[in-house]
Parts: structure tokens; sequence; C-alpha cells
């Protein structure tokens, strides 16, 4: 399947002769639409969030429980009790300093308002995920076909890990920062960006891979370009710097939050074959239960979208995103074996740009995409809301 984006005529020359000032003219005009794509944006984030919460009532009544699950009970499963723990107590228990600090302070400063803990996780990402997709669907917009932008918040928010936008993760919070920042850098404001970006390290590690993409993306597109706002591009790197400072101070190690992921979950660098081997045996050997056997295929069958994504933007030469999807990417594939890729897959925005544009040319393209999609999306909505593992 290709992925590559609908662009006006002017624009395909410019790719096809490598004239990049002109190609980022295109890139960096203001879209005419943007009040009716935002607003519709947040229509579709709004009522996608209405349908996982009917999926998960169902799901949790139809899962023959002995008792009615509560609302709040369904969403305080996995990592959900990590992020609330670090914001309750600080880094007190074994291995928790794998989390980055962002989520947690997030929570604190909602359940200063008096909101549950549970309740502060799932605001914090309604409010952020309705700020990623609205910037979403701006970038999309501004590579058009008109309308992709709206088609873009769908495709995402439908996606098969989804529901990780919904519950009190890191993903919807990252995306409320990422995209705005990779927006700015499209506009040459890269004071923002580096500021946006810095605050996307202290949420996940994948802000790192985001700094190291400005910092590609700056240095491959010199229209616009000011050297004076460089040094703002090294902002995020005071952030992780600050955070191995604060870990160091507390256990001696600079890379605390590396091994705390080696002892607690077993995710050490390991070459890519292996990490394919063990992964496929997961997936389909007799190491894993049965129950546990699907996600690993998932995780095998987006690893294999990730790869092709990161090909085909080196491919366009679109440097800078493919360095975010291209080390995201390396750092999954270099684990012990394949996990959380569904889940990391919903930062890759090239993709779900990517395929909205594909959408946008036929209507079967949509129609595949969302028979595909939809009865995972239920699945993992349903698993994770019964208590059991969803990536």
């Amino acid at each position: 399947m290709t992925l590559e984006v609908d662009r006006d005529a002017p624009e395909r020359a410019a790719r096809r002769s490598g004239s990049w000032p002109s190609l980022a003219r295109g890139l960096d005009r203001v879209p005419s639409r943007t009040g009716v794509v935002v607003g519709s944006a947040l229509g579709i984030w709004l009522l996608t969030r209405l349908s996982v919460l009917a999926v998960s009532t169902v799901g949790v009544y139809g899962a023959a429980a002995p008792t009615p699950v509560s609302f709040a009970r369904r969403w305080w499963e996995w990592d959900v009790l990590h992020y609330e723990r670090i914001a309750r107590y600080g880094y007190s228990q074994p291995n928790e300093e794998a989390f980055f600090p962002g989520l947690p302070l997030a929570l604190r400063a909602v359940h200063a308002l008096g909101i549950s803990w549970v309740d502060s996780g799932l605001l914090v990402s309604f409010v952020a995920g309705a700020v990623g997709v609205v910037f979403l669907a701006l970038l999309a917009e501004r590579r058009g076909p008109r309308g992709v932008g709206e088609r873009a918040a769908l495709v995402l928010t439908l996606s098969p890990a989804a529901v990780f936008l919904f519950a009190g993760y890191t993903e919807a919070l990252f995306l409320a920062l990422a995209l705005p920042a990779w927006y700015a850098a499209q506009r040459g404001r890269w004071v923002a960006a580096g500021g946006l970006a810095a605050l996307a390290c202290g949420v996940r590690i994948s802000g790192a891979f985001l700094a190291a993409a400005l910092v590609v993306e700056f240095l491959t597109r010199p229209q616009g370009r000011r050297w004076r706002q460089f040094p703002a591009l090294a902002v995020p790197a005071v952030v992780l710097g600050t955070y191995a400072a604060y870990l160091h101070g507390r256990t001696g190690d600079w890379l605390a939050w590396l091994h705390a992921q080696e002892v607690g979950w077993h995710r050490q660098l390991t070459n890519p074959v292996t990490a394919f081997s063990t992964t496929w045996d997961a997936a389909f050997g007799s190491s894993q239960a049965a129950q546990f056997r699907i996600n690993f295929r998932l995780e095998l069958v987006a690893m294999a979208v990730g790869i092709v994504l990161s090909v085909a933007l080196l491919w366009w030469r679109r440097w800078g995103e493919a360095t975010f999807v291209g080390l995201s990417v390396l750092a999954l594939a270099t684990s012990t074996w394949y996990l959380s890729v569904p889940r990391a897959s919903l930062l890759w925005w090239p993709l779900w740009i990517g395929i909205a544009s594909r959408t946008m040319r036929s209507r079967w393209w949509l129609a595949g995409y969302l028979t595909l999609v939809a009865p995972l999306s239920a699945a993992w909505v349903v698993l994770f809301a019964t208590g059991r593992w969803a990536g």
C-alpha cells in the first residue's frame, strides 16, 4: 500500500526536481479552512470518545463478570496504576523510573482541583487528545487534498490501539505536545517547536526522537530558516539531562530509567534478528498462552508497518519524519521482543496522514480500512475495560 500524500502539481514537480524551497513554501501555506478543520476534528474526537464509552460498557456487561464493573475501575489498569502511584508518592517503588514524570505531574495538577486520580487521567487524555487530533488535522490539511485533515482525525481515532488515547496513558499527552511542535516547525517557528519538544521529552523517551527529527528538519529545510533560532532545538536535551540528573541523585545511576525497563519489564538491547525470533515464537509458538498470542501477532504487523513507513519516508525525502519514525522503530526492533509497537504507532503522524490521503482518493480504501480496524479497535477496548492485557 502506498502512503504517499496527494500534493498539488507545483509541489509534486518540486519534489521530483529536488527544489526544496518550492516544496517548503507549499508546506508552509496557512490552511484557508482552519476553523472548519478544527471544528470537524473536535467533533470527530468527541464522537469517537462516546463510541469508546459505549463499547466499553457493552463489553463489560457482556463479559459475564460476576459483579458489575464501575466506570472508574474499567480504566484503572496496567500502566495507569504506575502513573497514579508516581503522582501520589513519587518514585517510591522499584523500577518505576521507567515512567517519565510528565504525565504524573499533569495528574497531580488536575487532582489538586478535587478530581479523583482515575478521572484525572481520563481528563488529561481527553483534553490532550483533542489538542493532538486538531493539530494532526491541521498538519494533514496543509498537505492536501481538501478535507484530508478531518479524515486523518478519523483514521487515527478509529485505529486499533486508539483505546490508549482514552485511558490515562502518555500517548494523548505526547501528541498534544509533539504535533504542535511539528506544526510550529513547518511554519518556521523553531523556538516554539523546541519548547514544545522539550515538554514532550518529559512525557516519554519518544521526545528524544522528536527532538532529533526537529534538528534534521531544520537542517534540510532551508526555506525560512534562521540560524539564531537553532539553539532552541537544544532545549529538549536540557529536559532529558535534568531527568537523568534527578535519577542519578536518587539512585546513583544516570540511566536508571533504561535499567528499570530492563529489570522490571525485561526489555534489553537485543539484536534485531533475535528480537524478531523471540516475538515470532511468542506469536505462533508455545512460549505464550493462547490469549496472549494474538497481541504478539499484532506487534509483528505493527512493526512491519513501521519499517515500511520508515523506508517510504526516506524514499520521499521527508527526512525529519523519517528520523522520528525510524528511531522509534529502531528502538522497538532492538528490544528483547516487540512490545507496545501498536501503541507507539499512534505517535507516527505520517502514517495517519498517509492513510487518510489514500482514503480520500477512493471510497473503497476507506471502506477497507474501517472494515479492517473497527473489529480490532472494539476488541481492544473490551480487553482493556475487562482488565485483560491489551498491549
